[in-house]
């Protein structure tokens, strides 16, 4: 099959997934959008004749709150893609993490062109609007989540085949009427690129992280995260007479507010851009604890793909988020902790921190037990077949 996969995040698995396709003897084509700032996965170019990486967009990074530039913008990248679509003419296509308008372009374009294509749906982007809504973020919000919903439910309607990452996907295409093409495959990490690293090693020396306590972020970050519960929890541990040095590895409008409330509380912090894919291992391994955000309304449509990396990196892990969120369920089962994502949870969420710090053997047990979790979950094999057979099916190739 001529493949041709957009991931607009460019984040490491579907990267991983493009290559198994290429491996598997399918022309693959991975393409992403270089203007939307996150972490990226191993997007180099390889000695390969069956895969491809592209990209759309150019340097004009995307600013997330101005709201009208970046709706005239994401369109404009819809008809790019499109365009990139029109020129590669593969025999099906499937789309993962795209902004609405780029969506609603992109899917009426492969409907002219008559191309097969599969809706990778990482997110029900008209729940986060209404989140944004009801926390008082914008009052365009409102409106914005009622014609997003529609464009998303339209695009999902014209699918061949959706693929969501949790069984609480399914009760949204019940309503829209799409859930008869919807296969649950949950997200994972590569645990081939995302290795456990020593505590100290050539990137904790560089930035002066060896031998100093710390607790590590590392990934996408908003402001409706409230990434001040960072700075709060390290507040809260030096209450309880531990000091450790706050790490935040993210680009975007989290990052003055967790440098002006770190500087007010005395809290030492660094604050570093996106690193290079390639040393993430060494950045994850740097953590003491890995921390991850997700705000108490993203529950149920939300898998932080940061959680999947820092299990395959072999650290515990402390959890700010829904109980019910598929990436707590997994840190539980990992033996990590999980707690609510409110200033009220973290005295409890310090106590933890602090006896994992205290115990070394425990830490490195909590470590051993997040990778052998990522092992026995985050399987490409297994992964890669199911999405074999639906890009099959779709496309009318058989067997």
């Amino acid at each position: 099959m001529r493949i041709l996969v957009h991931d607009y995040s460019g984040h490491p698995f579907q990267a991983q997934l493009s290559r198994e396709l290429a491996h598997r003897g399918h022309q693959v084509v991975h393409s992403t959008c270089v203007a939307y700032i996150s972490g990226k996965g191993n997007l180099a170019e390889e000695e390969s004749d069956g895969l491809r990486f592209l990209t759309i967009g150019d340097d004009t990074v995307l600013k997330k709150d101005a709201y009208v530039n970046r709706l005239f913008q994401e369109t404009r990248l819809g008809f790019e893609l499109a365009r990139q679509v029109r020129r590669e003419k593969p025999d099906v296509a499937m789309l993962g993490n795209l902004p609405i308008p780029t969506l609603v372009v992109a899917a009426a374009a492969l409907k002219a062109l008559r191309i097969p294509w599969v809706l990778w749906h990482q997110d029900v982007t008209a729940i986060a609007l209404r989140s944004f809504a009801a926390a008082g973020v914008s009052k365009l919000m409102g409106v914005a989540a009622r014609v997003f919903e529609q464009g998303e439910k339209w695009s999902a309607r014209r699918a061949s085949a959706i693929v969501v990452i949790a069984d609480s996907f399914v009760r949204v295409h019940r309503e829209w009427g799409t859930a008869d093409k919807v296969t649950v495959i949950p997200n994972w990490a590569p645990l081939d690129e995302i290795r456990p690293a020593a505590r100290a090693n050539a990137w904790s020396d560089e930035h002066g992280l060896t031998g100093v306590r710390t607790l590590l972020y590392s990934g996408t970050l908003g402001l409706k995260h409230n990434p001040a519960l960072l700075v709060q929890l390290a507040d809260r541990l030096r209450a309880q007479g531990e000091q450790v040095r706050l790490v935040v590895i993210n680009e975007g409008p989290a990052v003055p507010v967790i440098e002006e409330g770190a500087a007010a509380a005395g809290i030492d912090v660094t604050l570093l851009p996106f690193q290079p894919y390639e040393r993430l291992p060494e950045v994850l391994g740097t953590g003491d604890v890995l921390v991850v955000l997700l705000a108490p309304d993203a529950g149920e449509f939300s898998v932080p793909s940061k959680t999947l990396s820092y299990l395959c990196a072999g650290r515990p892990v402390l959890g700010l988020m829904p109980a019910d969120n598929l990436a707590a369920k997994l840190l539980r089962e990992a033996g990590s902790a999980v707690f609510p994502p409110e200033e009220s949870s973290l005295d409890g969420a310090a106590t933890w921190v602090r006896e994992v710090l205290a115990d070394p053997v425990h830490a490195e047990s909590l470590g051993k037990e997040s990778r052998t979790l990522a092992e026995r979950e985050f399987a490409l094999d297994g992964c890669a077949s199911r999405f074999e057979e639906i890009l099959r099916a779709v496309s009318g190739a058989g067997a």
